[in-house]
């Protein structure tokens, strides 16, 4: 096996186990909230939030520091933020 193909797999068990991690996180998270929970703003009006834009928030908030992660390592690699494209 080549260290092209050991690098690879590699980086896709990672991947993998990760995606495991954090959709176990997530599930946690939802099964913790508690749709009683209100949030005032400035004018102290109430409003109820809703579970699923709270999970769904914070999945798009880590996703967006995964390929943060993903652009700086790619960059420090390979001196290109998008690989292979001029």
């Amino acid at each position: 096996m080549s260290p092209l193909i050991g690098f690879l797999v590699f980086i896709i068990l990672i991947t993998a186990s990760l995606v495991a991690y954090l959709t176990k996180q997530f599930q946690q998270e939802n099964f913790n909230y508690k749709p009683s929970k209100l949030m005032t703003n400035s004018n102290k009006n109430t409003k109820k939030i809703e579970k699923e834009k709270v999970v769904a928030e914070t999945l798009n908030g880590r996703f967006a520091m995964i390929g943060l992660i993903a652009a700086i390592g790619a960059y420090l690699t390979t001196g290109q933020i998008i690989p292979g494209f001029v």
